[in-house]
């Protein structure tokens, strides 16, 4: 018998891996703040939907997503094709890359950004084309204008950004997007725009109504609380949506998964309040580390982002004796989610000690 394996792609040599936050360990104090998760349970009249749906598991789930695309249509106001849906907004992602881009091709993104980009762009066999982030961790979006290329046919902008929090206004997005040639689809990865209080970033649903080449990706994960469900969704021009639509794996979408996305749009006020109280809770969280002598960036998401260099698994690693456990960058930085009071509570009580012995 032949002891050679199975061909497989040259493309996946060197992947780097997607690393989730690491759980927290067992223990009566002991809170995770490393997956940028909603701290609430999920909204009313989800958990009712969820054991309904639960009878039917014998069957398959509506593969076209009838009743989450209606109610994505009416929520939005845009024409049902016009949306896409998928397995959290990384698998639209990974959709969009399948659709537009292969060896040869080229895809921008910002860096550090999220850690799927370079991933799911090297899975697709393009090549990443990264543009460092400004000194104060923005998108420096005249530098990735300027990375464009005959080759680029996709770009990301994470707004908010991932891991940073930071990001960018109106007025410079708009200027980017116009120098950005019409067959380049510029993606707008919105995860964690329901936690966006600066009026000044703009909405990237209004953006794309009168931008053929712009896609706006959004997810029930983050504010809706609805991580372990999977699903997220795109809004694009028609051309764009039904190649989504092409590439999308058959059945992907639980019908648990639908029926509880419906739910959670229609707990609208409740969403609302929950958002609102984890805002209040983040500018508590910056405040109280500005007033201990941090440098931290604006946060427009539900997460912080300390900027640690060669000190960070240290930071870490303080943390998680306290009883918290945070997403660390080796070398750059940490990432930590605005999570449940108490929780918030003992991680600023670890930044106060590590600031005191720095």
């Amino acid at each position: 018998m032949s002891e050679t394996s199975p061909k497989l792609r040259a493309e996946l040599e060197g992947i780097p891996t997607y690393k989730p936050g690491k759980p927290a360990a067992a223990g009566p104090v002991a809170y995770k703040l490393s997956s940028n998760e909603n701290p609430y349970p999920p909204l009313p009249g989800v958990t009712e939907s969820m054991a309904a749906a639960a009878g039917s598991f014998n069957r398959y789930p509506d593969m076209a997503c009838t009743g989450l695309m209606n109610e994505l249509a009416d929520r939005f106001g845009v024409p049902l094709s016009h949306l896409a849906t998928g397995t959290g907004s990384v698998g639209v992602a990974q959709q969009l890359l399948q659709a537009t881009s292969g060896p040869g091709d080229e895809v921008i993104y910002a860096w550090r950004s999220f850690e799927a980009y370079p991933i799911i762009t090297q899975i697709s066999g393009a090549t990443s084309v990264r543009v460092p982030l400004t000194p104060g961790d923005v998108h420096d979006l005249d530098a990735m204008a300027e990375a464009i290329t005959d080759r680029t046919r996709l770009i990301f902008v994470c707004n908010p950004n991932n891991p940073t929090g930071t990001a960018v206004r109106r007025t410079e997005l708009e200027r980017f997007l116009d120098r950005v040639p019409s067959d380049v689809l510029v993606v707008l990865d919105e995860a964690y725009r329901e936690f966006v209080r600066d009026v000044e970033v703009p909405d990237g649903v209004e953006l794309y109504r009168n931008r053929p080449n712009v896609c706006v990706l959004r997810t029930f994960s983050k504010a809706y609380g609805l991580a372990g469900l999977r699903v997220g969704f795109a809004i694009a021009h028609e051309p764009v949506a039904a190649a989504l639509r092409k590439t999308a794996v058959p059945f992907g979408v639980s019908q648990l998964a639908q029926d509880a996305a419906v739910a959670s749009l229609r707990a609208e006020d409740e969403l609302l309040g929950r958002v609102g109280s984890l805002v209040s809770e983040r500018a508590r969280v910056l405040a109280v580390l500005r007033g201990q002598g941090w440098t931290v960036p604006d946060s427009q998401a539900n997460f912080v982002w300390l900027r640690l260099g060669e000190r960070t698994l240290d930071f870490a690693a303080a943390c998680e004796q306290a009883g918290v456990v945070v997403r660390p960058f080796a070398g750059e930085g940490v990432r930590v989610t605005v999570g449940e009071t108490e929780a918030n509570d003992i991680f600023l009580k670890v930044t106060e000690g590590f600031r005191k012995e720095a």
